[in-house]
């Protein structure tokens, strides 16, 4: 028999205590959203789900599939990415700006594309992806999935009428050596918009978004939050820090409110690992409120930053799902005028 000392006792009572607060800090502060997530049976996608379904498939084939690699290593994929964002934007109707700067010797650019507000045109949403591919990965995931999501954001709202301005922001140079440096591309665009004083009222940053599972055991999370939220990853997450929660509910119930598909969220201190882990951490450091909306990547997606990150991991009809709600929220934030 195994006698139990008085430190056990005492060390098991406190963790307990813990726990304990944390998981009445979490309920109330960092994971009480609101509305509910959904939980009954998909219902058939829409004629017009369809269609983005296939627009989204095929700008993910165009980057992983055909340009595969792209990053200042594979300098002309790079390019080349960059000018199908180019082309796709101009094609639904916008005049796209670079913002260009060296690295490495080489010009990188940034990629923006604005629909300017009828009534409040100084408020400022922005859509964003990083269009570049970690080493040796061609990244149809992370972050194609990001980037078709923005294109077909933007070709949606084109011809729309909104109260405030929306843009459309591809990024470079998101992936190491440039992580949360000056040279990672949304660090670059940030401050140049605090610079220029704009008024940014909420940016999302769309990263890893297209891969979905119903096995059981399939979402894993840094400890604690294994207590808290589903061990399936069949849900789209939205995460923020705490200075950015009041978006986060926003977006969140909008999103429960108009899409039927599973859906967690949480207002997550930032040491926590993946909580800033793209390019809304670059939005944050300048003092603007934004979110990541993301299948949590590393702690579902078994492709994570590997060469076999290629299109065909990617479950599009769930991904057209998600973008599709996503729709509905940026245009009731921004004043969508039917």
């Amino acid at each position: 028999m195994k006698i139990v000392t008085k430190g056990a006792i005492i060390r098991l009572a406190v963790l307990v205590i813990i726990l304990a607060i944390f998981c009445t800090w979490a309920g109330c502060v960092m994971i009480k959203m609101p509305g509910k997530s959904y939980g009954g049976q998909l219902p058939p996608l829409t004629e017009e789900q369809k269609r983005l379904r296939d627009e989204l498939a095929g700008s993910v084939r165009k980057l992983a599939g055909e340009i595969g690699e792209r990053n200042v290593w594979h300098y002309k994929e790079l390019t080349a990415a960059a000018d199908f964002i180019e082309m796709s934007l101009t094609e639904s109707g916008y005049k796209p700006v670079r913002q260009n700067y060296t690295v490495e010797d080489k010009i990188c650019r940034n990629i923006e594309a604005e629909l300017k507000g009828t009534k409040y045109p100084e408020q400022i949403i922005i859509a964003g992806a990083h269009y570049d591919s970690v080493y040796g990965s061609p990244g149809a995931n992370d972050n194609g999935s990001g980037v078709a999501a923005v294109l077909a954001l933007a070709k949606y709202f084109a011809d729309k009428k909104v109260a405030k301005t929306l843009r459309f922001v591809l990024f470079v140079n998101e992936e190491p050596p440039f992580f949360q440096a000056g040279q990672m591309g949304s660090m670059v665009y940030a401050k140049a918009c605090r610079e220029k004083k704009e008024n940014i009222i909420a940016m999302l940053s769309l990263e890893t978004i297209g891969y979905y599972s119903s096995q059981p055991n399939s979402q894993k999370y840094p400890f604690p939050f294994s207590l808290v939220y589903p061990s399936t990853g069949d849900f789209i997450g939205f995460v923020s820090n705490l200075s950015s929660r009041q978006l986060l509910h926003t977006v969140v119930g909008s999103f429960r409110r108009n899409c039927k598909f599973p859906s967690q969220g949480g207002a997550v201190p930032e040491i926590i690992p993946g909580i800033s882990w793209s390019d809304h951490w670059s939005f944050w450091r300048q003092g603007y409120e934004a979110i990541m909306v993301t299948d949590t990547a590393p702690f579902r997606y078994p492709y994570y930053h590997q060469p076999d990150d290629t299109p065909e991991k990617i479950d599009y009809e769930s991904f057209a799902r998600v973008v599709s709600g996503i729709q509905i929220v940026i245009g009731e934030m921004a004043e969508l005028k039917e």
